[in-house]
């Protein structure tokens, strides 16, 4: 019996002592920035990049700090139609260097280190896309790896590839594997990078190998980043291992501006769809590791979105609201798609929702409610605490996913508070309410309501 209180208390003072230290890690709330790939895709260059984060700059007091570079940022000519033609930059450790001709400030082999400077400058930080595995091209010269006494062709597993990137081997589980990461993960630390979106994780087959390798070159820089795991979704059985070594796993292939994903696809998916695959997720969100449903294809979505023609979001103004009220009641990563050049009022609004963003950041917990009374058959309604200091009030979003306008008449106790009167304050308009034993609310077609209970 004193050996199992033993080992109880032992695994206990472990438990704690690693949720605290991922709270204490690079991400301890979900990250929150912007990311060029829903308008810019492949082409983004530094003028627009440096446009786009000074507007972001201007957020910065509501928690938004990232700002995402995606792939192909060591292409010259991204509009290519292989790896030839796109022509690659690397240096002669095969390593990726921005393209000089789209990142002049990169020029001289001084990689993101200027731009990463001047964002830090402005209180932002710097992301990129980074693609698992090594560069065919450092392969098939057998380019050295920086700092260690092996060579390309010792790290890579020439059978296997991205199956979407084939110009990318799979890394090995060995010593010239771990020296390859380590040498790319010292490069992004000298830059002054932040944020690591790790492409290709799950991908025909899943290699966990290769995510706990460079999160442990991560760690052996010293330098706190944040590791992003794209695309999704995980296999099941790699999603304890994953979270262990990321602070952001993604969920779901790309989710972009539509309702529904087309029918007998899984790509893109449509915001209906994500109602059903983030109720699965909802326990999963602890901290240092959030459930990534993919960024918020919200405005302009142009000049050279990856999907589709310009275009300001296909998402109605209701649409738009609920995907961003989803988000924040999952707890998931807030990542801006728009172009912020040419930012809308509707965007900016909820960019600038204090009330919302507060759940996201500093919820404790928050899940779907099972058992609705009669008459919710389409209704989808999450619970949360609040995100405010005291922890003691409770946010409810209502969500209307039919076609049709939905009313709503609902006692406070059946939502599990108390018996009797609650004053209340819509989230979305600031505007108290009364205090009343009923809520009364009034749906559009796949539109939402946000309330904190007083």
């Amino acid at each position: 019996m004193a050996r199992s209180r033993w080992f109880l208390a032992v695994f206990t003072i472990a438990l704690f002592t690693a949720t605290a230290a991922r709270s204490q890690g690079p991400a301890p709330a979900p990250p929150m920035g912007w990311s060029e790939w829903d308008s810019y895709g492949l082409t983004i260059t530094e003028a627009d990049f440096r446009a786009n984060a000074t507007v972001l700059a201007g957020f910065r007091q509501y928690g938004w700090q990232y700002a995402l570079l995606d792939a192909g940022w060591y292409e010259k000519n991204p509009s290519g139609r292989d790896a030839a033609q796109r022509n690659y930059v690397l240096d002669i450790n095969g390593r990726l260097l921005p393209a000089p001709n789209r990142f002049p400030s990169a020029a001289n082999v001084a990689g993101f280190k200027p731009l990463a400077d001047w964002l830090h400058a402005r209180g932002l930080k710097l992301g990129i896309h980074v693609m698992l595995g090594i560069p065919r091209q450092a392969v098939e010269g057998n380019r050295p790896i920086a700092n260690s006494q092996f060579r390309a062709s010792e790290a890579a597993d020439t059978t296997q590839t991205c199956s979407w990137d084939k110009e990318f081997f799979v890394v090995k589980d060995n010593a010239a594997g771990q020296a390859w990461y380590d040498s790319i993960a010292r490069q992004y630390a000298a830059w002054g990078v932040d944020f690591i979106k790790l492409g290709c994780v799950a991908d025909h087959p899943f290699h966990a190998s290769e995510i706990h390798q460079i999160h442990e070159a991560i760690r052996r820089t010293g330098r706190p980043m944040v590791l992003s795991l794209s695309p999704g979704p995980l296999p099941q059985d790699y999603m304890n291992s994953a979270a262990h070594d990321a602070q952001m796993v993604r969920v779901s292939p790309e989710h972009w501006d539509l309702w529904l994903t087309p029918p007998g696809k899984d790509f893109p998916v449509g915001l209906r769809n994500d109602f059903d695959l983030l109720a699965q997720w909802a326990s999963w969100p602890q901290p240092g590791s959030s459930i990534d449903p993919d960024a918020l294809p919200d405005g302009w979505l142009a000049p050279r979105p990856p999907v589709g023609q310009s275009r300001y979001t296909q998402l109605t103004p209701d649409e738009q609201r609920s995907q961003f009220a989803l988000w924040v009641f999952a707890r998931a990563p807030l990542i801006e798609g728009a172009n912020l050049t040419r930012l809308d009022p509707l965007t900016r609004n909820l960019m600038t929702n204090r009330g919302l963003i507060a759940i996201d950041q500093r919820a404790r917990a928050s899940h779907p409610l099972a058992n609705l009374p009669s008459g919710f058959e389409h209704l989808r309604v999450w619970e949360a605490d609040s995100g405010s200091p005291e922890h003691t009030r409770r946010a409810f979003a209502f969500f209307n996913v039919d076609n049709r306008p939905a009313a709503l008449n609902i006692k406070w106790s059946e939502l599990a508070l108390p018996l009797g009167k609650h004053a209340a304050r819509d989230l979305w308009t600031g505007e108290p309410q009364r205090p009343s034993a009923d809520l009364y609310l009034h749906l559009p077609p796949h539109g939402s309501s946000v309330v904190q209970a007083q």
